[in-house]
C-alpha cells in the first residue's frame, strides 16, 4: 500500500480548546479536518466529565465513535489533537487510533493540557500504532495563552504556528 501525501487533521475537544487549535492547523496547513466524537457524549460539567473519563480509562473502555474517516489510505501524515485526560489521550482518541492502519503515515501530535503535557501519551499512540513514524509533537497550555487564567486557548496562536512552519506544514 502506497501512503499518499495528504495530511488529515483529527481532533477531540470536550472543552473546545484542541478543537479551536485543530481549525487553526486546518486553515494554516490546508489539510482536511475531522472530529472523532463519541456516540455517548461527555457531561458538560468538568468534575462530571473527568470522572466518566476516570471510569473510562479504568476500565480500558473503547467508546463507539459516531464516524469514521472515508479513505484513510489517501493521508500520510495525520496531525492529532486532543486534551490530556487523566495523563494520556482520551479514550476515544484510542478508539480511533485503533480502527485504522497507520503503516508508513506520519502522526504529530498536539496536546492541550492544564499543566500535564504530554503525560504517557506518546507511548500509548506509539503502543497502538506501532508501523506509523512519530513526529514532533507541541503541548499547548491554556494557562500560557491566557495570563488571566482563563483555561480557554485563543487563536491565531503563535506558537502552533511555529510549530507547524518547523514542520514544513505552515504558511
Amino acid at each position: 500500500m502506497q501512503v499518499q501525501n495528504k495530511t488529515l487533521v483529527a481532533y477531540f475537544s470536550w472543552s473546545g480548546n484542541a478543537g479551536t487549535l485543530a481549525g487553526q492547523i486546518e486553515r494554516e496547513t490546508g489539510s482536511d479536518l475531522f472530529e472523532i466524537k463519541t456516540v455517548t457524549p461527555y457531561p458538560g460539567t468538568y468534575n462530571e466529565c473527568i470522572e466518566i473519563a476516570k471510569q473510562e480509562q479504568n476500565n480500558n473502555a473503547r467508546p463507539a465513535l459516531t464516524e469514521s474517516v472515508v479513505n484513510m489510505a489517501q493521508y500520510g501524515k495525520v496531525i492529532l489533537c486532543y486534551p490530556n485526560w487523566w495523563g494520556t489521550l482520551p479514550m476515544g482518541v484510542f478508539t480511533f487510533l485503533e480502527a485504522y492502519d497507520f503503516s508508513g503515515k506520519t502522526i504529530y501530535h498536539l496536546v492541550t493540557h492544564g499543566g500535564s503535557r504530554f503525560g504517557r501519551s506518546l507511548d500509548d499512540i506509539k503502543k497502538l500504532c506501532p508501523r506509523a513514524v512519530t513526529g514532533e509533537g507541541l503541548s499547548v497550555s491554556a494557562f500560557d495563552t491566557n495570563p488571566k487564567d482563563v483555561t480557554r486557548v485563543t487563536t491565531p496562536n503563535r506558537t502552533v504556528t511555529a510549530w507547524l512552519r518547523k514542520l514544513g506544514m505552515g504558511q
